[in-house]
């Protein structure tokens, strides 16, 4: 393999076919260009770790790579802190996790397809056999930031044969409070369009400028994709959300159907505590100001996994949701450290 330009991160491009993702409902596309950085003495001649690292919502695998004044890419940081030596050498895998509305949460789904299973049953059998990895639990870790973090830890609760090591920034949790203050605005945006969530995606797809005060709604419509799909052929206009769109009065039945996907709520299923119990590391952190209120529900799991005896690090800085990809300086080496062979 060509040796990469000194000082400049090497990034390999794999073209994962998408077996799992084909025929999904929203003709989203099944082949997916998944970026991976190659450490600095990868040359095929000996294995690294990996660490799987999932996007927010909105964002996919390249948005680790989007260049940005003042601030260095993923590739960037994790470069520099191996030529520092603060962070052991290892593979970075970049999901494409993408749909529609905005994102998949990492979830297999009906509405919009089968995207924990393409992650833990094909990409990472993918990158196995296509680089120079170390293949085994023990040398793979999983992380992200926002909907990244909250699939990063719900991957790590649910698949302990596939990681051994987590790291979960600001991820979804305590729907009570990051989720359902924006019910509220998501209804008046949903009037505003006769409260036809198809006339609503018709117009925000067809715009050349994303209105930004109805990305609510466009949330909302990917978490119930998510979290409350039902039964049959979806569709936009069966969309089962967790509020009645007139009233605002939450839907009891499809909110339990949410709230099943919470991590505050995984963490008191025993399965989900040997899981995490059974990683090397387990890394939270959150800013203080958070405006979706996800540091409540990061000190909340940090206390029942200390009541649990379950052994983790959480942390809180003083910032809000956005713009905190520097966090990955922090979390990259305490990963690739506990990954290492």
């Amino acid at each position: 393999m060509r040796k990469g330009i000194p000082g400049r991160p090497r990034i390999a491009t794999a073209v994962v076919p998408g077996v799992t993702l084909a025929g999904n409902p929203l003709g989203d596309p099944e082949e997916r260009a998944v970026p991976v950085y190659l450490p600095p003495s990868y040359d095929g001649s000996r294995r690294f770790p990996v660490i799987y690292l999932l996007s927010g919502f909105a964002s996919t695998g390249a948005s680790f790579m989007n260049y940005r004044f003042g601030r260095p890419t993923v590739p960037e940081m994790a470069e520099r802190l191996i030529a520092e030596g603060r962070m052991a050498e290892c593979m970075i895998v970049m999901p494409d996790c993408m749909t529609r509305f905005g994102g998949s949460q990492y979830v297999d789904s009906p509405a919009t397809g089968r995207y924990e299973s393409y992650l833990v049953e094909e990409l990472i059998p993918f990158i196995d056999s296509t680089f120079a990895t170390l293949p085994l639990r023990e040398h793979r870790a999983v992380a992200g930031k926002s909907s990244g973090g909250f699939g990063a830890l719900r991957l790590a609760m649910k698949h302990p044969r596939c990681f051994s090591a987590a790291a979960c920034h600001s991820g979804d949790m305590h729907f009570e409070l990051c989720y359902k203050p924006n019910f509220p605005l998501a209804a008046r945006i949903l009037e505003r369009h006769g409260g036809s969530i198809s006339a609503f995606l018709e117009a925000y797809e067809s715009a050349l400028k994303k209105p930004g005060n109805e990305f609510a709604l466009l949330d909302i419509i990917a978490m119930a994709a998510a979290y409350s799909p039902g039964g049959g052929k979806p569709s936009p206009e069966n969309m089962r959300l967790p509020f009645d769109p007139y009233s605002c009065e939450t839907v009891e039945e499809v909110w339990r159907e949410w709230l099943a996907f919470d991590p505050l709520r995984m963490i008191e299923r025993d399965d989900c505590r040997r899981s995490l119990e059974a990683l090397s590391l387990l890394y939270l952190d959150c800013g203080s100001y958070d405006e979706y209120n996800l540091q409540f529900g990061h000190r909340m799991f940090s206390a029942a996994a200390k009541r649990y005896g379950i052994a983790h690090s959480y942390e809180e800085f003083p910032d809000s949701h956005g713009d905190t990809s520097y966090r990955y300086e922090v979390s990259l080496p305490m990963l690739s450290g506990a990954i290492s062979a």
